[in-house]
């Protein structure tokens, strides 16, 4: 009877050592595949106010060398604020918020079984960031003086000589003309007074 229940206690032990061994195996392929368990924000979160930072966390320990993550803002504007960090199976990336809108945290690593990992986390801010207003101690840019119209002086036209000439032309012209008349009178006068002593 004794060596009977020896014999049944040590079947059970071997079929419970399988059994352990069996459920051990599919466990080993797993743990070599990492993904992510969690977000903060949290996938599809809607957020009245910005936070600070973004926190991936990983099933297993992600590698600096083989781990990307980007952050973009609407219209595909970069919302990362610097370069990740890592403490464990987290990752922690500063958040550089902008506008309103949907916000989209894309990361990529590799396993331990060199398999890559990629994914992604969207969260929507309800409240933007307003844009920087210009500086107003920027000294106003003035404009070049401009320089005082000169006046001429006004000039006084002289005389061409041409002008002159042909006015001391002119006045010589008369006198020539006008003795020329008297030495024709004076001798038809003289011709007159000949002719009527003849006559007589």
């Amino acid at each position: 009877m004794g060596g009977r229940v020896a014999r049944v206690a040590r079947t059970w032990l071997v079929v419970l050592g399988v059994a352990a061994a069996v459920s051990v195996l599919p466990a080993a392929p797993a743990a070599a595949h990492n993904s992510l368990t969690g977000s903060d924000p949290r996938d599809g979160a809607r957020l009245a106010a910005a936070p600070e930072r973004i926190e991936l966390r990983f099933l297993a320990t992600p590698k600096e060398a083989t781990t990307e993550v980007t952050v973009t803002g609407p219209d595909d504007v970069a919302a990362t604020g610097g370069a990740p960090t890592f403490s464990g199976k987290r990752v922690i990336v500063p958040f550089r918020p902008g506008a309103a809108g949907l916000y989209i945290v894309t990361y990529r690593l590799a396993s331990d079984d060199g398999h890559p990992i990629k994914g992604e986390v969207r969260f929507t801010l309800t409240t933007g960031t307003p844009a920087e207003a210009p500086s107003a101690s920027a000294p106003p840019t003035s404009a070049a003086p401009t320089a005082a119209p000169t006046t001429a002086a006004p000039t006084r036209a002289s005389p061409t000589p041409a002008a002159a000439e042909a006015n001391d032309d002119g006045g010589t012209g008369w006198l020539w003309a006008a003795g020329a008349v008297v030495v024709l009178a004076a001798l038809g006068g003289g011709l007159l007074l000949r002719r009527r002593a003849a006559h007589r």
